[in-house]
């Protein structure tokens, strides 16, 4: 036997169903017999207890535990291991307050200097104030946080915290957490942060990924984010069947975004079928990977995404005044969406074997960011996407359109009475936001219109920058109370168009959560809310109300009640996209040596899977694969089932906003509540656990009400 007296189970406690690896790197059934780590460790508990009886011993035997589970060899001899163990465990409650109160401080500030370094490095290559050089994209995928994590081991700090402080499962969480404090709940996440960084949810303190792994992750995240930037179409080039032009001159679309929103805003206009015809089929060549090189970001070819066939455009046709090319290249894009794709994964699969508790990408995803079970999450997903409410909206949609419908009209938005024409709003946004400086003014008004007071207004307005963006936008959230988090938005030569306005609205509300998680929160330490979908849902909540904070009527009841049905409608489709998401990741991790040729004939098979399971039965046709479009998928790996369970977290906490009669008050409630797990939030924003209940429950209500 091994002559250890802390007890296997203990050690083995912190890694669930993984091997227990060691001091000397070895598993634990071949460590030496006299491995002197462990006889250190025995050392140094004997002194521990002496000192400060049996009441610690709980203490001392799972810190102990938590310090040799990490300790490697660079770290030191085993009597510098010792050391440690004897002079820097902490017994009483005071010393305990005080220690956690200098790691909040001063990671609060790692954190947030590393996440400005990062920022400003990237700015050239996320915002819109110039053309990029080709450095641009080298600095943005450099990670000034990328060695935290060794440095707080080399420096001793981690070990600290893990001998004062415990690690915890998922599963210890779910159980017991909703009795335990805040300053609990504070140590909880000082062992197992997610940190604000790129790569960071690999566990936190208690696990050990590279700096150069993580580094890798950065790289890979910041050239699928330039990937993805760069992917636009100009659409004036889009010819249908007949070879007519569909779009006006000029008109530049960020796929999938821009693409998926042209879509949708073609319902009702003339020859906005076509369109809509012409963009499905085109992203359907996305994601197979059958749209021709040249036509991707070019204004100087034509392209029948039908017929796949591509032209030298005609002069007079082409925007800036460029020359046609002599030819057009037929050939194809060559896989390279997959092959970004599969760089995220290599980069990610990296750090598998340093994160025992979670072993894979997707393990890290639900157990360490979402703190939701997968189980769970698939389950929601399919319990929206299966609902028997959607052949009845379906029908309702059809006779609305006049016509059967066809897979595009996953993004049908048409439930809810028409507002204006697009072009009227884009007139009215235009007018109020002609530059970021003006968004960024007004921001003061329009959370007073979403019900803040006015002081409240100021204090979080203060607190948001505004800068244009490459891209089609985006949040960034600040680590310190000295920074501030920044919206990024498209804003035109000739202002921000409506669509601008809407995903900057949406944007705003994450900006808001930001502020008030970190700003008005008890512990930084808990900043933040659960995961991605509940800021999701958050931003949502405003979004929502766009249109009424351009001093549009509020709708009237009927309206509401439609709306409800577009949000088991929007939530259908999204849901999809996000069974395809994890599909995907399930088959890289079962074919880790795969082409990005295997990759993307995989990724077509399982969107087709998933649409003819539950999309086909619903609009009646069979095999699309524009599920997979989504830009997320390359650029955001396992994010986008964020969406839908933000949908469902929206439709419960709207729930408690119609109660209280105000969105801003109950919305600085809910968010300083800070980064608890999902279910515990919600019990404390809404008296009740995540589910599809209010989603579905509004959206039958309304269908009950319209069939009648």
């Amino acid at each position: 036997m091994i002559p250890l007296a802390l007890p296997l189970a203990l050690l083995l406690s912190q890694a669930p169903g993984s091997t227990y690896y060691g001091p000397a790197g070895l598993p634990r059934q071949q460590v030496p017999v006299m491995d002197p780590a462990f006889a250190a460790a025995d050392r140094a508990r004997a002194v521990l207890l002496a000192r400060h009886g049996e009441a610690q011993r709980a203490r001392i035997d799972r810190g102990i535990a938590q310090v040799v589970i990490a300790w490697r060899p660079g770290d030191g001899p085993p009597s510098a291991m010792e050391t440690l163990l004897v002079e820097q465990f902490v017994a009483d409650d005071a010393g305990l307050e005080k220690l956690l109160a200098r790691f909040e401080e001063n990671l609060e500030e790692l954190d947030g200097s590393s996440l400005k370094v990062n920022r400003v490095l990237a700015r050239h290559a996320v915002l819109d104030i110039g053309p990029q050089t080709p450095v641009d994209p080298l600095f943005a995928a450099f990670d000034a946080g990328a060695h935290l994590t060794d440095d707080l081991y080399d420096g001793k700090l981690a070990f600290v915290a893990l001998l004062n402080f415990p690690v915890t499962t998922l599963d210890e969480r779910l159980a017991v957490g909703a009795g335990w404090s805040r300053r609990k709940w504070a140590e909880v996440r000082l062992t197992g942060r997610r940190g604000a960084l790129v790569g960071a949810s690999d566990g936190g303190i208690s696990s050990r990924v590279p700096a150069p792994v993580k580094q890798g992750i950065a790289r890979a995240y910041a050239d699928a984010q330039a990937y993805v930037a760069g992917y636009n179409l100009h659409v004036h080039h889009l010819l249908d069947g007949s070879g007519a032009r569909l779009f006006p001159k000029g008109k530049r679309l960020l796929s999938h975004w821009n693409l998926r929103d042209e879509l949708k805003s073609a319902y009702g206009q003339a020859g906005g079928l076509a369109r809509q015809r012409a963009l499905l089929r085109a992203m359907e060549r996305i994601v197979t990977q059958e749209i021709p090189q040249a036509a991707v970001d070019s204004p100087l070819v034509d392209w029948n995404p039908f017929t796949n066939e591509v032209w030298p455009a005609p002069a007079d046709s082409i925007e800036g005044g460029k020359a046609p090319p002599a030819s057009a290249s037929p050939s194809r894009e060559p896989d390279t969406r997959y092959a970004v794709l599969l760089e995220q994964f290599r980069a990610l699969r990296a750090a598998d074997p340093f994160v025992p508790t979670a072993p894979t990408a997707i393990a890290r995803k639900f157990q360490v960011d979402r703190e939701l079970p997968e189980e769970r999450v698939v389950a929601l997903l399919e319990e929206v996407v299966s609902s028997p409410l959607l052949p009845r909206a379906a029908k309702l949609a059809s006779a609305r359109l006049g016509r059967p419908l066809e897979p595009f009209d996953i993004w049908y938005a048409g439930f809810a009475p028409p507002g204006r024409p697009e072009a009227a709003l884009d007139a009215l946004t235009k007018a109020r936001y002609p530059t970021p400086a003006a968004f960024q003014a007004d921001i003061p008004r329009i959370l007073e219109g979403l019900g803040f007071a006015p002081d409240r207004a100021r204090f979080i307005a203060e607190r948001i920058v505004v800068e244009p963006a490459r891209g089609s936008g985006h949040a960034l959230q600040a680590a310190t109370r000295e920074d501030r988090p920044r919206l990024r938005t498209r804003v035109g030569p000739d202002g921000m168009d409506y669509k601008g306005y809407n995903i900057a609205v949406h944007e705003l509300g994450h900006n808001v959560e930001q502020v008030l998680s970190l700003f008005a929160v008890d512990h930084t330490l808990l900043s933040g809310v659960p995961c991605n979908a509940f800021t999701e849902a958050l931003a949502y909540t405003f979004q929502d109300r766009n249109l009424l904070l351009l001093g549009l009527p509020a709708p009237d009841a009927e309206a509401r009640r439609m709306e409800a049905v577009q949000a088991l409608w929007q939530a259908w489709e999204i849901s999809g996209v996000a069974l395809v998401d994890l599909r995907i990741w399930k088959w890289l991790y079962a074919h880790p040596d795969a082409t990005a040729a295997e990759l993307r004939a995989a990724t077509v098979a399982i969107a087709k899977e998933v649409w003819n399971r539950w999309f086909a039965p619903v609009l009646g046709v069979r095999d699309s694969p524009v599920l997979a479009v989504y830009s997320h998928i390359v650029e955001e790996p396992l994010y986008l089932a964020d969406y839908p369970i933000g949908h469902l977290v929206a439709a419960q906490i709207e729930e408690r906003f119609a109660k209280a009669g105000k969105l801003g008050p109950e919305f600085e409630r809910m968010t300083v509540f800070g980064s608890l797990p999902a279910d515990l939030w919600m019990r404390n924003a809404t008296g009740a656990s995540l589910s599809a209940r209010a989603l579905l429950g509004e959206a039958a209500r309304a269908l009950d009400a319209q069939a009648r």
